[in-house]
């Protein structure tokens, strides 16, 4: 195992969403145990602070949101102290391992990049899973990682809406987003089954999220959508009865927390993004079809999921978990 001297800084880039953190939880973890008296400063988004420290993993959060633009690396403050370690869980440069090289590190944990550059790293596998892409990374140089090591603890905050129905139409891009008509059907159908549905969504989702309640016809009181700051979208998340969504951060909270899901895939497939495939309490509908995760247009492989396969699944899992 890896160990790193007691007193030492490692910073971590990892410089993107909810997910992304969530999906690199095992590979942190596996950081963290191998260097127990290092200090570990996670590069990301302010905002994800709260599920960073949730992690156990990471000693502070170094604000830094994406690499480009004017929250990019330019507007973020450098690390106190000398950095011993830098770890790349971003991507596979050049970008990031220069970023990270900057630094100064004592040496630079990465995948190969000739031209960044770094070529003593394991190289990247583009079809490989996201979770063990990470870990296999960090088991590289001597971290041993367990990509099962995905769960949070309970969320400290109370939930806004305890033993709901979290539906949460909303995803970064569109070629992710299925039919705010069809989510509507889904919540309107578990609405009508006795279940309390709410919708979900941040500060730029929430004409989606209206629209998913009047078409569904919820009482306003279920649109939750930019007024749950992210801890209070964890505890809600994890006191929910079931979510359904797409391919988002939130389906990785459901992940965390184990509760039920029915997740909407394309055009990224799930043996990438997916949940574990061992647990059941996960419901995945994919129509085998890939396309541009960052596409301008519903994939066509996700609009092939109708709404009636959706609330058949939503029922089932529903059933299945009922207390």
């Amino acid at each position: 195992m890896a160990v790193t001297a007691r007193g030492d800084h490692m910073v971590v880039l990892r410089a993107l969403g909810l997910g992304d953190l969530l999906t690199a939880v095992p590979a942190l973890r596996a950081l963290r145990r191998g260097a127990p008296g290092t200090r570990i400063t996670l590069a990301a988004p302010p905002v994800l602070a709260p599920i960073a420290r949730a992690t156990g993993a990471v000693d502070g959060v170094l604000p830094l949101d994406g690499l480009d633009g004017p929250d990019g690396p330019d507007a973020a403050p450098p690390p106190a102290g000398p950095v011993d370690t830098a770890v790349n869980l971003h991507g596979r440069g050049p970008e990031s391992h220069r970023l990270l090289a900057g630094l100064g590190p004592g040496r630079l944990l990465a995948f190969a990049r000739a031209d960044a550059p770094h070529t003593g790293g394991p190289g990247w596998d583009p079809d490989e899973h996201e979770v063990d892409r990470w870990c296999r990374l960090v088991t590289a140089y001597g971290f041993d990682a367990d990509r099962a090591d995905l769960l949070l603890p309970a969320p400290e905050a109370a939930s806004p809406a305890p033993g709901a129905v979290v539906v949460h139409p909303g995803a970064a891009f569109p070629a992710r987003r299925w039919p705010a008509e069809r989510f509507a059907a889904v919540a309107a159908a578990l609405a009508d089954g006795g279940a309390r549905v709410v919708v979900t969504g941040g500060p730029d989702e929430t004409s989606l999220a209206r629209r998913v309640v009047r078409l569904a016809g919820l009482p306003e009181a279920a649109d939750l959508s930019g007024r749950t700051p992210l801890p209070e979208l964890a505890a809600l998340v994890a006191g929910a009865r079931l979510v359904v969504c797409g391919d988002t951060g939130v389906a990785h909270l459901a992940t965390a927390h184990r509760t039920p899901s029915v997740l909407l895939f394309g055009p990224a497939p799930p043996s990438r993004w997916g949940p574990p495939p061992d647990r059941a309490e996960h419901r995945v509908l994919w129509a085998g079809r890939t396309g541009d995760p960052r596409g301008r247009e519903p994939c066509p492989g996700l609009l092939e999921i109708s709404a009636a396969e959706a609330v058949e699944a939503a029922e089932k899992a529903l059933a299945h978990h009922e207390p």
